[in-house]
């Protein structure tokens, strides 16, 4: 069985949605990290999206097989449709 890391980057306010809406299709848990930019007063971009500095790190360890059916609910709960919500990765995970 192949697993993948899927890491978002979400706003702190629709975390807990986050992680329910992955939850929904089949993740089994997350781990949850807070996070911050480098600057106290403006806002960063990540791969062209501005996030606030206040950011949590939310990663899930899932089968292969549900990968994209954690990253549309991610995406959709965490509204990653709107300029500078969020942004979520998916990493290889070799053992």
């Amino acid at each position: 069985m192949a697993f993948k890391c899927i890491v978002a980057m979400v706003k702190p306010d629709l975390t807990d949605k986050v992680v329910e809406s992955a939850k929904t299709v089949g993740a089994t848990g997350a781990t949850i990290l807070d996070a911050s930019g480098t600057g106290a007063r403006e806002a960063k971009t990540f791969f062209g999206l501005s996030l606030d500095i206040r950011t949590e790190v939310v990663l899930f360890l899932v089968n292969e097989d549900l990968v994209d059916p954690v990253l549309g609910a991610i995406r959709e709960a965490g509204r990653f449709h709107q300029p500078g919500t969020g942004i979520a990765f998916v990493l290889a995970v070799e053992s």
